[in-house]
C-alpha cells in the first residue's frame, strides 16, 4: 500500500493506493489555509477506513511542488516526520507533471504545457508528453528543452515563464496559468485541470518501482523561485 498526499493545489487531499495504483481510499477537502489542521486527521482517517497501519505502507508520496510555498512546506514536513518515525521511503512528485497527467486522464491530451500561476507576473511551466502508451498505466513524462539555457538538464522541463509570453509550440495549455500567457491562434486551453492525491500517488508508485524512493533527508521541496519562500529578513530586505 502507498499513502499519497497533496496540500499544494489549494486543497487537502489524501489517498491510499495498492501496488497497481488502484484506489483503496481517497478524500479531498477543497480550500486553502486549513491544510495544517486537516492533514494529520485525514491521514489517520484514511488508515482507519482502510484497516491498515503506517507499518503496512510501502512508501509515502507527496506533491513536492512547484506551487504554493505554504502548501509545499506542509506536505514536505508531514512526509519527513512520518518517514523518520516509521522508517518509510518517500517519493516527491512534480506538481506540473501531475497537472499533465490529469489533463491526459480528463481530456485525453498526450502532449501539453502545464502552466500554473506563480503570481509575481510569472507562471510555473513545463512540457510533458505521453510515454509507455502500451502499458497498463501510461504516464505523461517531461520533455526536455535544449533551448532553456538557464536550467540544468535535470530541471530544464520546469521553469518560470513571464506572463504574456508565448509558448514555442502550439500545444494545449493546462491549468490556471493558461490564460496568463499569449496564445497562438487556436491554441487550446483547459484551466480547470487540478490533480488530487490519487494522481500524485499513481505517478509516485511508478517512480517508486523505478528508483525505490528516498529517505526523509532526500524528500525535498521544489520551489523554482529562489528565495521567494524566505522571510523578508532572510532575503535581506528588512
Amino acid at each position: 500500500m502507498f499513502l499519497a498526499m497533496d496540500t499544494v493545489f489549494d486543497q487537502c487531499s489524501v489517498a491510499i493506493l495498492d501496488g497497481e495504483g488502484k484506489v483503496v481510499f481517497n478524500q479531498t477537502e477543497k480550500g486553502k489555509r486549513e491544510q495544517t489542521r486537516q492533514i494529520l486527521p485525514m491521514i489517520e482517517a484514511a488508515l482507519q477506513a482502510s484497516d491498515i497501519q503506517l507499518s503496512d505502507i510501502q512508501a509515502l508520496i507527496f506533491n513536492r511542488g512547484p506551487g504554493a510555498f505554504s502548501g509545499i512546506r506542509i506536505n514536505t514536513a508531514v512526509v519527513q516526520a512520518l518517514s523518520v518515525a516509521h522508517d518509510l521511503p518517500c517519493i516527491g512528485v512534480s506538481s506540473l507533471q501531475a497537472i499533465a497527467q490529469t489533463a491526459y486522464k480528463q481530456y485525453g491530451l498526450t502532449h501539453v504545457y502545464s502552466a500554473l500561476d506563480a503570481r509575481m507576473q510569472q507562471v510555473y511551466f513545463g512540457e510533458y508528453a505521453l510515454a509507455d502508451n502500451d502499458s497498463d498505466n501510461p504516464m505523461m513524462r517531461p520533455v526536455f528543452n535544449s533551448i532553456d539555457t538557464d536550467a540544468n538538464e535535470e530541471d530544464s522541463t520546469e521553469r518560470l515563464m513571464d506572463y504574456e509570453r508565448q509558448t514555442e509550440l502550439n500545444l494545449p495549455l493546462v491549468s490556471n496559468g493558461a490564460s496568463l500567457l499569449t496564445l497562438h491562434d487556436r491554441q487550446v486551453t483547459h484551466e480547470d485541470v487540478w490533480p488530487d492525491a490519487i494522481t500524485i500517488g499513481q505517478i509516485g508508485i511508478t517512480q517508486f518501482m523505478s528508483d525505490g524512493g528516498t529517505q526523509a533527508a532526500g524528500a525535498l521541496p521544489k520551489y523554482l523561485r529562489n528565495q521567494a519562500w524566505k522571510t523578508l529578513k532572510e532575503q535581506g530586505k528588512a
